[in-house]
């Protein structure tokens, strides 16, 4: 089985010679394998095409894919017209559990979400015709699929879901916070969310002036006060501190005890304790996707991260994300590149005081903290961005600044806009620590204003790092990031000031994150929206332990060196909090 892809909005026929064309073997013999359509897009014929893959290396702008797959995947669930993605399978959700589904981004999760909603009838592959639903049931007859896809095809399914780029509810929505929840209160159980969301002092705000972690709480209690028979959730956790995100858990887990709750999470801590189950989706992002059966929440994460599915026997990925078995107790041997002086800051209703401290030449330095205490105000003072009331930072300091809330007001291509940044575009070095690592390639000629929010980070990641600077600042790089995405951008991060006269800070809500790229750690204490002070930096578990202390939440870590959230009151959870271990709790001790 072979399916030949063609990604339409890198495909451009008219810049490129149709080297396509030119070089295909088959062609040259007078077969038609592959033309130009009446779009000016390529079009291949999977049934000509003899998989030699020269178009693949031929075409300037990676707008071809060609992939060989097993004979079991004959009959696809749903294909995206000739040439268009393909998925292979679908995720079931269960009464009274949260499953999960943990993938790369483009692998075909949404599309899953959209079948299982009745958003999307399943093509079984057809691209030529409309499917009915009588040939979908008969397909999933005798399977634990049936009864629910019959439900869904009678229109019988009420869903609620909660989007994934929250960004978009105010393009959609005119209005106050209190005005949106009272549409979805169909529970009758608004309040109490309002509540544990702590969204009361919000309610009288439009929704088109709330932060990101604002915007995203509301969505959150919006889906769950719905009265539905399956909940979509698609992350819930970007913007959130680790505070926030546990408390949407919480409410997640009480729905999930009446309801099958459905969850695509890139945050390993969150999906860990939240699911029950999670389904598997690998493949080639925006080429094809399998969603595996479900398999144990431990298991299914622990063989994600290995890159090998041991059931389907099937090896995806060639590196194991390995999260080290260190405490950090080494004190960083670096020259101090900045001293962040004492400093104040003070809005009408909000105070930042930052206590002295050092930056070292070479270091990555994590930054950790509740949302509204200060993280991104210290982030524009160091940046320049804002001048301290008090205080002043060395002005010979070249910083270069990713902010939390990224604009794409540009319509210039990411090629144009990264051009205009550096002129080391064109070499290798940038090519290989740049480009690659963040899959900046194949969106290279895509307008800046049409990205995703995912391609949208990983474009403002680029553009931050390929400035001249002593200092990075990077506020929350991870948010819409894949797992994989994330373990990449931390490997780039480290290597960027290795050995350099420069230093990265990353201010993140990932633990998993800030623990595999940080050298040291800022912490930030004091009272979200009234006041907040920067503390440090520290060793990595002395920052730790005194962070996670103040949120009264413990991990422990499980043979693989994963470190995984304990239950509150739970034997470990008691014993932690009395030895002081919040966090590198090893091992042998577990």
């Amino acid at each position: 089985m072979r399916i030949a892809v063609v990604h339409r909005d890198r495909c451009h026929s008219r810049k490129c010679g149709t080297e396509c064309i030119s070089y295909c073997p088959r062609v040259r013999t007078g077969d038609e394998t592959v033309v130009i359509g009446e779009d000016g897009k390529a079009v291949i014929s999977e049934e000509l095409c003899v998989g030699c893959g020269i178009c693949i290396k031929k075409c300037p702008f990676d707008a071809i894919d060609i992939v060989s797959l097993p004979e079991e995947l004959e009959h696809p669930t749903h294909r995206y017209g000739a040439n268009g993605f393909s998925l292979y399978g679908l995720p079931l959700p269960v009464q009274g559990k949260v499953t999960g589904i943990l993938g790369a981004n483009g692998i075909g999760k949404s599309t899953a979400i959209k079948v299982l909603s009745g958003q999307l009838r399943p093509n079984l592959g057809e691209t030529e015709r409309e499917s009915l639903w009588e040939e979908v049931l008969r397909k999933y007859a005798g399977t634990e699929f049936f009864e629910y896809l019959q439900k869904v095809s009678k229109g019988a399914l009420k869903v609620a879901v909660k989007p994934q780029y929250i960004d978009y509810i105010p393009k959609i929505f005119k209005g106050t916070v209190a005005d949106l929840l009272r549409k979805t209160d169909e529970r009758g159980i608004l309040d109490a969310y309002i509540d544990s969301l702590s969204l009361r002092a919000i309610l009288d705000h439009d929704i088109s002036t709330l932060s990101g972690g604002e915007l995203q709480r509301v969505a959150a209690a919006a889906c769950l006060a719905r009265e539905a028979e399956f909940y979509f959730l698609d992350e819930i956790t970007p913007f959130l501190d680790i505070h926030q995100r546990m408390a949407v858990a919480k409410l997640i887990r009480d729905l999930a005890t009446i309801r099958p709750i459905m969850i695509v999470e890139h945050d390993l801590a969150i999906l860990d304790m939240l699911a029950d189950t999670v389904h598997i989706a690998y493949g080639k992002p925006a080429v094809f996707g399998i969603i595996t059966q479900p398999k144990g929440v431990r298991v299914g994460i622990n063989q994600y991260l290995a890159g090998y599915l041991n059931e389907e026997n099937v090896r995806f990925r060639d590196t194991q994300v390995i999260f080290e078995k260190r405490a950090h107790t080494k004190e960083s041997e670096r020259e101090t590149l900045l001293q962040i002086p004492v400093m104040t800051k003070t809005y009408e209703t909000f105070s930042l005081h930052v206590s002295e401290g050092e930056i070292k030449a070479g270091e990555v330095l994590g930054v950790v903290g509740a949302n509204g205490i200060g993280k991104s105000t210290l982030a524009k003072l160091l940046a320049g961005v804002e001048s301290p009331d008090s205080g002043q930072m060395d002005s010979k300091l070249r910083v270069s600044y990713k902010p939390q809330y990224i604009k794409a007001d540009v319509s210039d291509t990411v090629e144009f806009y990264l051009r205009n940044i550096t002129k080391k575009f064109d070499s290798g070095v940038y090519q290989h620590e740049i480009l690659e690592p963040l899959s900046i390639g194949p969106i290279l000629q895509s307008p800046v204003n049409t990205l995703s929010g995912g391609e949208l980070q990983r474009v403002a990641i680029a553009a931050c790092l390929s400035r001249d600077a002593d200092l990075y600042i990077l506020d929350e790089p991870s948010a819409h990031l894949d797992v994989e995405q994330r373990v990449k951008i931390t490997r780039m991060f480290k290597r960027h000031v290795d050995g350099k006269e420069a230093a990265i800070l990353v201010i993140d809500h990932d633990i998993y994150l800030i623990d595999m790229i940080s050298e040291r750690i800022l912490v930030f204490e004091g009272e979200p929206g009234v006041s907040g002070e920067a503390f440090g930096p520290f060793d990595m578990r002395t920052g730790m332990n005194r962070f996670l202390s103040e949120l009264g939440v413990t991990f422990r870590r499980d043979q693989s060196g994963r470190p995984r959230i304990n239950k509150p009151e739970s034997f470990l959870d008691r014993e932690q909090r009395a030895n002081g271990e919040y966090y590198y709790y090893t091992d042998d001790a577990v």
